[in-house]
């Protein structure tokens, strides 16, 4: 069972007004339990509305919103327990810390689900641990952090909620390379441990192509494309022309294909590129580059 499922759902801000605008329009989409799904499309594409009805916070103009089976605006009362299983990280989510400690910033999402002391301080830790927060740290102020390390107090205070989804707006934005890889590499073997399903919204095409397994493009407020990573970036002229970029290496691939060698179209990674241009060459079709 799809863990989400979205029917035609529609979003329109100002209805009614001289300032009318459809910011989703007719999307139905289903994504399976455990899926990495990288989330593209220019700005005013509709990604960020999108992600924002999935979390409960934007109510649909039509349509519905199944999580986990579940109509997320069927009942007042389900929907607070619904939202639960929805974790959202803003962009530039270490701006809501606002705790003393590191530990009761982490702990302020599984207070608020009603759990026990026990409970929660195994959760804490457990979320901690996660993103590279040490013990040792956890009484100190999140306001004494380094920007990266802030970010990751921020995002361990969702994962210690527990979320069946978790949904993360640009984390890397403003981030150092090392930072940036530092925090995906968590992210990615907490969806290989926990297999919650995560949506990982990014302008970086190249980290789209190296964590996720499927990639969802927005385009004036439509889904352009649901797939693979590989089917998606096979389809990289027409997601170019829509003013996104693609990974560098696709570029190449497209590039070696225009110049009529057989390589494949749906490569996105070097690893991948490498083998094809290998295995063309051993075949004698690399002889006129």
């Amino acid at each position: 069972m799809a863990v989400i499922k979205i029917e035609n759902l529609t979003h329109v801000y100002s209805q009614g007004t001289p300032f009318e605008k459809v910011a989703v329009s007719n999307v139905n989409l289903e994504i399976e339990q455990g899926e990495f799904v990288g989330v593209i499309g220019h700005t005013g594409s509709g990604k960020s509305t999108l992600i924002q009805h999935i979390n409960g916070l934007v109510a649909p103009t039509s349509g519905k919103i199944y999580i986990d089976g579940q109509d997320l605006w069927q009942d007042k009362v389900q929907r607070h327990a619904i939202r639960f299983k929805v974790g959202l990280v803003f962009q530039y989510p270490e701006y809501q810390l606002f705790e003393q400690t590191i530990y009761d910033d982490i702990a302020f999402g599984p207070k608020n689900m009603g759990l026990d002391e026990q409970e929660i301080d195994k959760r804490v830790r457990r979320a901690a641990e996660f993103v590279g927060l040490t013990a040792d740290m956890m009484e100190k102020s999140p306001f004494e952090l380094s920007g990266g390390q802030k970010r990751r107090v921020a995002i361990a205070g969702v994962l210690a909620m527990e979320p069946k989804v978790l949904i993360l707006d640009e984390p890397t934005a403003g981030l150092d390379p090392k930072g940036r890889d530092m925090i995906l590499g968590q992210i990615k073997e907490y969806h290989e441990t926990v297999k919650s399903t995560i949506l990982l919204v990014s302008h970086s095409m190249e980290d789209v192509a190296r964590f996720a397994t499927k990639a969802l493009v927005m385009n004036h407020s439509k889904m352009f494309m649901y797939d693979t990573v590989e089917n998606v970036f096979a389809h990289a002229s027409e997601i170019e022309k829509m003013g996104l970029s693609v990974p560098q290496i696709s570029k190449v691939v497209m590039g070696l294909r225009a110049k009529g060698y057989d390589i494949p179209a749906n490569i996105h990674t070097v690893e991948g590129a490498k083998q094809a241009i290998l295995k063309l060459a051993q075949q004698g079709g690399m002889t006129n580059a």
